[in-house]
Formats: structure tokens, C-alpha cells, sequence
């Protein structure tokens, strides 16, 4: 079965100042010639070529288009006064992406730590050195790829008679990301007589690895300043279970709170964290006991 060509026009010195347009041969094997003046002859080839264009562009992968999320605005922040500052706490978290709750931080189609990753490397999005986590040291997209990216020597035997060295290259991927780690500040606001909470930071945690392969630790990769990033985030929909027409962004989760996270650390004259004071179920414990301590803080405020 040949495919049908599609209409051509003539030469101007032919068809002259109207546009004619000689169509293919038809089943009886005759050629179809239509006279159409200039101004029509430009709006059909415009169609054409817009049908064109549909032919080949993606099809929809859904019912409808989805801009309700991605269009909405962002609030900003009302930075509170100094002196309506009553009381505040320097809060560490872990969030481990494994409990069920966190699922949607490693959804195959979009996992949170790409999404971080292409903002940054895009200009959208801009990361802080895991050194140390007061943002002080930006990151440029050269340090962020050295991050990324590993170059290991490994040796390669071609026969038994002689080796080779080869370089390979170790990227980090989203799987290898099995923690994140929060740093959040909650505060009593006088002036609305409010115990508040608000996320300054996220880093992802990559896990370390001894050459024999032993588990050593993990630490931070880099550094989100989550108040510059939720911009950038709100701009990317969150998976969620069981009804997918409620859409949600990255930046309504964690406004929210819909994650699953304990603490491991608080602020401290000696800057240690649980572990490195309790071991065991002792710093499950602890962790439940600073918990306690910051929702009693605003319940004995109030007498009943």
C-alpha cells in the first residue's frame, strides 16, 4: 500500500499571483489542480502544516492537562519579629524513604533527588556544601557534577601474562539515596500565640562504604535552603496513592508535613547528636522525649 503524497504548490511563474496547487493523482489516475487565491493559499498551508506538527507531538498520557498544581502561587514567608520570638528550638531530622508514608520521595517517574539535582544544574535551584550546614558555602554546578560523579581506577587483567588500568565512572543515583536529612526550627510566635515550625534545610544522605565494602556511615551530599527552593518546588507534583486527581506539589508535602521523620539531633552546648550519647532503643527514646518536650512547651502555656 503506497502512502498518499501530500498536495505541493506550483512555481509563481506557472500558477501566477493566485496559488495553485496541484493535489496527488487520484484512484482514476488524474491529477487534481485547484486555483486558490494568495491569502487562502497561506492559511491552508499554515493548516497543513499545523496538522503536521499534531501528527508528530507526544499524545496526552492522561484525561486532561494538569496545570492547576504547577500554576499556583507560592506565599512567602512573613519573617517574624525578634521580639515576638518567645521561645524556639533547633530541631535535626531524618526521613528514610523506605517507610511506606515516604514512598513518594523515590517514585521511579519522578524521585525527589533528581528533582533537586536537574533544578540546580538548570540555574532553578541553588545547593550549599555539606561541610557545613549554616549555607554558607554555595555550590556551582561543577562542584555539584564532582558530587555527583566518582572516578575510580580499577585493574584489568586482558590475559594472565599482563593487567591494564581502566578508569570508571560511579554516578549516584536516586536508589543510593536511602535518608534525608532535615533541619527545622520551631518557635513561639507571641503575637499570634502560636507554636510555629519551619524547615530551613534538606540534604540527601549518600551512604559510605569501605573498600572491602563494609557499611561505614552516610553524609550529606549538599545542602537545599528549603525557604529559596519552594519556588522551585512547587513546580513538581508529588505522587499520591490512592486518589492521582489529587494533585500535590513538593512544596504542599512538606508545608504539610506529610512525611514520616524522627529526630537525631537538637541544639546543644557540645553539638552532639542522640547517637552519640544513647545507643540502642535509648535514642528512639530520647528522640520521643524531645518530641514531648516541644508539644508540652505550648500545652502548659495554657491553663484549663
Amino acid at each position: 500500500m503506497s502512502i498518499p503524497k501530500e498536495p505541493r504548490r506550483l512555481p509563481s511563474h506557472i500558477c501566477g499571483a493566485s496559488g495553485m496547487w496541484k493535489f496527488p493523482k487520484n484512484a482514476s489516475g488524474i491529477s487534481v489542480f485547484i486555483t486558490i487565491p494568495m491569502k487562502k493559499s497561506a492559511i491552508i498551508t499554515a493548516l497543513i502544516i499545523g496538522a503536521a506538527l499534531n501528527l508528530c507531538a507526544q499524545p496526552l498520557d492522561d484525561i486532561a492537562w494538569r496545570t492547576v498544581a504547577p500554576d499556583k502561587p507560592v506565599l512567602g514567608y512573613d519573617l517574624p519579629n525578634e521580639r515576638d520570638i518567645f521561645w524556639q528550638k533547633r530541631i535535626w531530622r531524618v526521613v528514610d524513604v523506605r517507610e511506606k508514608i515516604n514512598l513518594p520521595f523515590v517514585y521511579p517517574d519522578a524521585p525527589f533527588f533528581e528533582i533537586l539535582t536537574k533544578a540546580a544544574l538548570n540555574g532553578d535551584l541553588q545547593l550549599y556544601s555539606a561541610e557545613t550546614d549554616d549555607f554558607s558555602i554555595p555550590l556551582s554546578p561543577e562542584d555539584l557534577t564532582a558530587a555527583l560523579v566518582r572516578l575510580d581506577t580499577v585493574t584489568v587483567w586482558p590475559d594472565e601474562s599482563h593487567f591494564e588500568l581502566q578508569v570508571i565512572e560511579t554516578r549516584v543515583f536516586y536508589e543510593d539515596i536511602k535518608r534525608f536529612r532535615i533541619k527545622e526550627m520551631w518557635y513561639f510566635d507571641s503575637k499570634s500565640s502560636q507554636l510555629r515550625v519551619r524547615i530551613l534545610g534538606i540534604a540527601p544522605m549518600k551512604e559510605m562504604y569501605t573498600e572491602s565494602g563494609d557499611f561505614i556511615g552516610e553524609a550529606p551530599l549538599f545542602w537545599v535552603h528549603y525557604p529559596s527552593a519552594r519556588e522551585a518546588l512547587a513546580r513538581e507534583t508529588v505522587f499520591s496513592e490512592g486518589n492521582e486527581a489529587s494533585r500535590m506539589t513538593w512544596e504542599d508535602l512538606f508545608e504539610m508535613r506529610r512525611f514520616s521523620s524522627y529526630i537525631f539531633k537538637d541544639g546543644n552546648v557540645r553539638d552532639n547528636r542522640l547517637q552519640d550519647l544513647y545507643t540502642g532503643v535509648d535514642v528512639l527514646l530520647e528522640a520521643d522525649k524531645i518530641k514531648q518536650e516541644i508539644f508540652n512547651y505550648e500545652h502548659d502555656l495554657w491553663s484549663y
